[in-house]
């Protein structure tokens, strides 16, 4: 065999050897871009899932802090809370144990909040959900009123919202809501805790097809 052959020979070998060696890198290649590009699309992602948080936290902030600008002087009095949007008011201040019958001075307070309150939900269009809450201990037998504490905050409640209508609040943007012993805010093992559990709360919520108030 002559040299040229055996160069040939050569040649011919080592060819199939780079083109395999270039098949290999363009794979590579192909495979890094596509890695490249599902990182970026990722982190494309999580900037615009963060951008939407960060614009939800600053609404959820201007709202909180125009609601307790609305409702500074009842906020002032100490016997009205505000907690993440929610304005809470103590059943003993508003009622007797196990009454739905409204105390004089709890009508004033409601009276007392229903203008901040009117112009707040006017600006925003949004309604008030008026929710009852009780503690867990079972209706004081004789008290033929209420088969139970759901019944109770339910009239609760409903109590609120005709007070807060009757005393100027458009019916179109109050509506109730009862929970009964459900959703407590502290423990029901001694009384400082169920005291706390007995309770109305006020929560402005957006308009909904799936919400219509009615008036009670």
């Amino acid at each position: 065999m002559t040299d040229l052959d055996e160069r040939g020979d050569g040649m011919e070998q080592t060819a199939p050897v780079w083109a395999v060696f270039g098949d290999l890198m363009s794979g590579l290649l192909g495979a890094f871009v596509l890695i490249l590009v599902g990182v970026l699309v990722v982190q494309m992602d999580l900037m615009a899932n963060l951008e939407t948080e960060v614009q939800k936290r600053r609404v959820e902030e201007q709202r909180r802090m125009a609601l307790e600008k609305a409702l500074a002087i009842p906020l002032a009095t100490g016997r009205v809370t505000l907690n993440n949007g929610r304005i809470g008011i103590s059943g003993s201040v508003l009622f007797p144990l196990n009454s739905d019958q409204l105390r004089p001075d709890g009508r004033l307070l409601l009276k007392s909040l229903v203008p901040p309150l009117t112009v707040y939900l006017g600006e925003r269009d949004e309604l008030l959900m008026v929710s009852g809450f009780t503690d867990d201990k079972p209706i004081q037998e004789g008290n033929p009123r209420f088969a139970d504490n759901l019944a109770l905050s339910a009239q609760r409640a409903l109590t609120v919202t005709r007070a807060l209508i009757e005393e100027g609040m458009p019916s179109s943007l109050a509506f109730a809501a009862a929970f009964g012993a459900e959703q407590p805010v502290a423990s029901n093992a001694d009384e400082k805790g169920r005291a706390l559990n007995r309770r109305v709360e006020m929560a402005p919520v957006p308009k909904s097809a799936n919400v219509k108030p009615a008036t009670p």
